[in-house]
């Protein structure tokens, strides 16, 4: 039988992490954040930085890897922290053994990103300390405390988020505007918070609208601010055709408020979504005064309206990429299977020869599809320069017509009614193609292989033989 059993006791060692060995001084990485970017905020972030600077110059056994500072970024999750998140690539490439914070909610309001990043870094060996709860995540109560500990300083969060927002809508109820102006073109605030107008800004919106009210697509007039150079509220010149179209829509420019538009529905995310009548709304009339007339407003709403309707109609992607050049795109159409005609160029003996074709004229190379003919170009101006001199000839004739269309309640036909008594005024006939007309009066053209049948935004028609 073997002799008694000895066992010695070997105490823990009493040290913040385990990582490096006794000799070695501990790596410390500082972490400081504010909420946002008030003055005495920031103040507050500059004393954070000089407190722990301070602190570990009084602790020789620490060496100080870098203070990681947020500022300005909220604290409920951490995918906008540049800073949090080097100082994580820091820890795992094996640059820090410790991180120091204030408390918990310095670093975390998510109770999951909270737990998430502890538990990782405490795999790599580094602790977390959090100085005003008194926590080290490598202890063995550590986790159980910071669990209880976040998930309250997410209900902090939850109920500044709620108190955040029930003022805002308290304001909303009041008739109390909540405007970034800073990202919304046309105007500017007051000393009180009301809009104003940006005489300079408002002239671009004033072109927009006119611009697309003359025919002209959200395409093409984004394309046309790209090219000339015009900057964006933004500063930049990348206009896009959404751009365009949130302007058209935004009904700030008739002088009037929606309020409530989007909402938060994840105070963790702060993911925002467009409200489509899950929170109340409030409606503001002439709230401010407009850079666009209420009616100019909504006979653009109306236009909007139709081209998203001939889209959909003719299974159209965008009404109109062309240029101001080339306004027949998208417009002319064939007889024979209702497909979109489109423009193509012929080499012939050293010339091109312009085209119009049925789309579905080739199924495949050299396999013809449809048998509607080809349209040539020329064929198709001549034929629009025909069509419109009828018009300017039967004005008077037509003028009962447009008169009674203005008198209506649809406002887009009477505005149209109204375009064309003012294009038709001088009596002056037209002898090559006006492309501006072509933008600003035709709906659509129908190729019937020997004549085209023109339809007109005044509601008319008028058919055109072709010349050969």
């Amino acid at each position: 039988m073997s002799g008694a059993k000895m066992i010695q006791h070997i105490p823990a060692r009493k040290t913040l992490v385990n990582r490096t060995a006794e000799t070695k001084r501990i790596r410390l990485a500082v972490y400081c954040r504010v909420s946002t970017d008030e003055e005495d905020q920031l103040e507050s972030f500059a004393n954070q930085q000089a407190y722990y600077l301070r602190y570990v110059s009084n602790h020789p056994e620490y060496t100080l890897v870098k203070v990681f500072a947020d500022e300005g970024i909220t604290g409920l999750n951490t995918r906008k922290r540049e800073e949090f998140i080097k100082m994580i690539e820091a820890c795992k490439t094996g640059l820090v053994d410790m991180i120091i914070t204030k408390s918990i909610s310095r670093m975390f309001r998510n109770t999951a990103d909270c737990l998430l990043y502890t538990r990782e870094l405490k795999k790599m060996g580094i602790g977390v300390v959090f100085e005003e709860q008194g926590i080290n995540t490598l202890d063995s109560t550590g986790e159980l405390m910071l669990t209880i500990l976040s998930s309250l300083a997410q209900d902090e969060s939850r109920n500044i988020s709620e108190n955040v927002t029930w003022g805002i809508r308290s304001r909303f109820q009041q008739g109390r505007l909540h405007l970034n102006t800073n990202r919304f073109l046309g105007y500017d605030k007051d000393k009180d918070g009301n809009l104003i107008i940006n005489h300079e800004q408002a002239r671009l919106v004033q072109r927009i609208f006119d611009s697309f009210l003359n025919g002209m697509s959200p395409d093409t007039i984004a394309a046309q601010f790209r090219q000339e150079g015009i900057p964006t509220i933004m500063g930049t010149s990348r206009w896009s055709p959404s751009t365009i179209y949130g302007i058209l829509r935004n009904e700030k420019y008739k002088g009037d408020v929606l309020l409530q538009k989007w909402y938060t529905a994840d105070f963790l995310s702060g993911i925002t979504v467009r409200n489509n009548g899950e929170v109340e709304q409030y409606y503001i009339k002439g709230n401010h005064e407009p850079i666009i007339p209420p009616e100019r407003w909504e006979v653009a709403q109306l236009e909007l309206a139709r081209r998203k309707a001939f889209r959909e109609r003719y299974g159209l992607r965008t009404l109109g990429r062309y240029t101001a050049e080339q306004p027949f795109s998208n417009r002319v159409f064939c007889a024979r299977c209702g497909d979109l005609f489109c423009r193509r160029t012929w080499y012939r003996l050293g010339r091109d020869i312009k085209v119009w074709q049925c789309n579905k004229r080739y199924k495949e190379k050299g396999v013809v599809g449809c048998t509607s003919g080809n349209l040539f170009e020329h064929q198709l101006h001549d034929a629009f320069v025909r069509a419109w001199n009828t018009v300017v000839t039967e004005r008077e004739s037509r003028m009962s017509v447009w008169n009674a269309q203005m008198a209506g309640n649809d406002l887009l036909t009477a505005f149209y009614a109204k375009r064309f008594m003012y294009l038709t005024a001088n009596g002056q006939m037209m002898n090559k193609t006006d492309m501006n007309i072509v933008a600003k009066v035709l709906e659509r053209a129908v190729f019937h292989g020997d004549h085209l049948d023109f339809y007109l935004l005044d509601g008319s028609q008028i058919t055109v033989n072709l010349c050969k």
